[in-house]
């Protein structure tokens, strides 16, 4: 059976780089996970593969939309099984390779059948500002409240509808929903973490992979990318770390140098986050 072999792990702990040897001696090709990777505005602050690395093996979905196109799960789900039904023709492994692990779970098992809210019940969750969203889901899901981007809106949101819909826990929801059969074998690697086989680190290489590759993005032009995006500013998707903590520079109200600490301090907080996903897969 052709095999799909899924590369993840947290920010900064290699992936692109070993997915890339790996698909050389393979022959094979490479689809991203990355929620961010797909969009053609953002370069630097999502580490974007460079032309060196994009030349070296095929890539799928890396700068294929445009950050003011919607794009969600589902149809990033439904695109990659049919680029995959593609890909297997001439290939009998492909690889997949991202940090997102809703993304990667989607490729995985797909996506969850989930309640969609009454109308009333969406637009009562879109007025309320973030910090009681965040209180609301730490009292209904504390489990799925420690693992996700807590600066995400849209993932706030969509957990505290299913919680309020179903009376259940978000994260219950989640893990009682059967994977759907997939015409493929899957195997998963996680680099990057203490117990990881491929690649393991410790929390602390971790986090100095994170300010180095912080500190890169800066001298590669950061500032000057996000200020190429400051008509698109109040997009969900600009609310991503890497960009969020440098708007105020541009603004005028807060220094360089103090961005470039809550952008390694975010990342760090947002790895941690990973870390938590992919215990587990353990």
């Amino acid at each position: 059976m052709k095999k799909l072999l899924v590369i993840t792990g947290p920010t900064a702990s290699g992936k692109t780089a070993y997915a890339i040897r790996l698909a050389r001696e393979l022959g094979t090709e490479i689809l991203s996970c990355d929620s961010r990777q797909f969009y053609r505005e953002l370069r630097i602050g999502v580490a974007r593969p460079t032309d060196d690395e994009l030349a070296a093996a095929p890539h799928h979905f890396i700068a294929c939309r445009s950050v003011t196109e919607p794009y969600n799960i589902s149809d990033y789900e439904h695109d990659a099984l049919a680029l995959l039904d593609q890909l297997f023709l001439s290939h009998d492994v492909v690889l997949a390779v991202g940090g997102s692990g809703l993304y990667v779970d989607a490729l995985r098992l797909g996506v969850s059948a989930m309640p969609d809210p009454t109308p009333e019940l969406r637009a009562h969750l879109q007025q309320m500002p973030i910090e009681e969203k965040r209180a609301r889901l730490r009292m209904l899901d504390p489990d799925y409240y420690a693992r996700v981007d807590l600066r995400n809106p849209v993932r706030l949101q969509r957990a505290l509808e299913v919680c309020l819909m179903t009376g259940r826990p978000y994260s219950q929801v989640l893990a009682s929903q059967q994977p759907q059969p997939r015409p493929f074998d899957v195997e998963l690697r996680v680099l990057g973490t203490p117990w990881s086989t491929f690649l393991p680190m410790s929390p602390d290489e971790l986090r100095q992979r994170i300010d180095r590759r912080v500190d890169q993005m800066v001298a590669d032009g950061l500032l000057g990318e996000v200020q190429g995006l400051l008509p698109h500013r109040n997009l969900s998707t600009l609310r991503t770390v890497g960009y969020r903590e440098l708007f105020p520079v541009l603004d005028g109200t807060e220094s360089l140098q103090s961005a470039i600490q809550n952008v390694k301090l975010n990342t760090w907080h947002y790895a941690r986050k990973q870390l938590t996903w992919m215990r587990r897969y353990q």
